[in-house]
């Protein structure tokens, strides 16, 4: 099932989704930088978190597909979209300032009690509530980005709540189906093909035009059968990459090998994007060397595929697979700049302060729900 549009009534109020302009391209100072990130989860807001301390104009495209937790509870009741990956991405945009901390904290905040709203995120409840009151998706969401301040825009990949389903392949050979974007995530083995149900969901028009503006476009990091290549998968949203004049990054994980991606290299996740995405020409690939035990061989293989890249630590640095939102934007800054090499001290500090006081979680354990 899937979201009716809007057939008429009034707005609540207009919403405001200009931003100050912090950063313009050096070779374009009075043009905004327009960036698009494709993801969900904690990979998606660890991207956010960074970017918005770069760009003047920010899209998160978001996943559809999650099906546990308080998202696919409300998913069994109501023919809606997940809520819980766009909460996040709209967390992850809110303004630096009180109102904007304490609105974070709200949609944030998940219920413990001992009735049916146990679990049940506060965000989630509110953007159903809009999407009810509006019959629009799009509409919905940038409403909760006006009342959080958000410093971009947040779109759903799809107007039509997605299914995944996978071939896993097990460490004893044998291959089972899968479904679900839960079960995949957290299943044990190597995922060997993956589908999408519908094959081809509608795209919100929104999404295809900000992917047709953008300076560029960055997939990842993420869960990346679950988070990343769904993106990839539908067929709108690839013709749109491949036509648009953006440029293109791949942005890699700080852990690979766990859960969907038992057993694979940082390379073989970089194959995995290639071939969904077939035909499209990638520019560049952030990977952190001190989180990769296999950076160097990654960095080869993405050489010997046109890409150049740019290895930076952009991990917090304890050991944890948890991304500094100021060390990666500072990474993004040398992309955007066309600075390339290999640093090994710590980056050039970024004069706004990232918005969290605690660092974001890397989407290895599935999206929030």
């Amino acid at each position: 099932m899937s979201i009716a549009h809007r057939k008429g009534g009034g707005r609540l109020r207009t919403a405001d989704r200009s931003s100050s302009a912090r950063r313009g391209r050096r070779d374009s100072p009075d043009e905004p930088m327009r960036v698009v990130a494709l993801g969900g989860g904690h990979g998606l807001a660890s991207n956010l978190r960074a970017l918005r301390l770069l760009a003047d104009e920010i899209t998160a495209v978001v996943t559809v597909a999650d099906n546990g937790g308080s998202s696919g509870r409300i998913r069994n009741e109501i023919p809606v979209l997940p809520p819980g990956d766009l909460r996040m991405a709209l967390a992850a945009l809110c303004e630096d300032s009180d109102w904007g901390s304490i609105w974070g904290d709200v949609i944030q905040h998940r219920f413990s009690t001992e009735g049916q709203l146990d679990g049940h995120s506060l965000g989630n409840l509110m953007i159903v509530a809009l999407w009810q009151i509006l019959e629009d998706p799009i509409e919905g969401l940038d409403q909760m980005a006006e009342l959080l301040g958000a410093r971009g825009r947040v779109l759903p990949m799809a107007l039509d709540p997605l299914d995944i389903e996978a071939d896993v392949r097990g460490a004893d050979g044998t291959v089972r189906t899968v479904a679900g974007q839960w079960q995949v995530a957290t299943a044990e083995g190597k995922v060997e093909a993956l589908r999408l149900d519908p094959p081809r969901p509608r795209v919100p028009q929104a999404t295809l035009d900000a992917i047709e503006r953008a300076d560029w476009i960055i997939v990842g990091p993420g869960s990346w059968y679950t988070s990343v290549l769904p993106h990839l998968m539908i067929p709108e949203i690839a013709e749109a990459i491949r036509a648009s004049a953006a440029r293109r990054c791949i942005t890699m994980n700080l852990s690979v090998g766990q859960q969907e991606a038992e057993g694979m290299t940082s390379q073989n996740l970089l194959d995995a994007v290639l071939e969904h995405a077939a035909g499209t020409r990638f520019d560049a690939l952030v990977a952190d060397p001190t989180a990769l035990e296999d950076a160097s061989e990654l960095a080869q293989a993405a050489q010997r595929r046109g890409l150049r890249v740019l290895l930076r630590q952009v991990s917090v640095g304890d050991g944890s697979p948890n991304h500094d939102p100021v060390r990666l934007a500072a990474a993004y800054r040398d992309l955007f700049d066309d600075v390339v090499g290999d640093v090994t001290a710590d980056p050039a500090p970024i004069t706004a302060a990232p918005p969290e006081t605690t660092p974001a979680q890397e989407d290895t354990d599935g999206p929030d729900r």
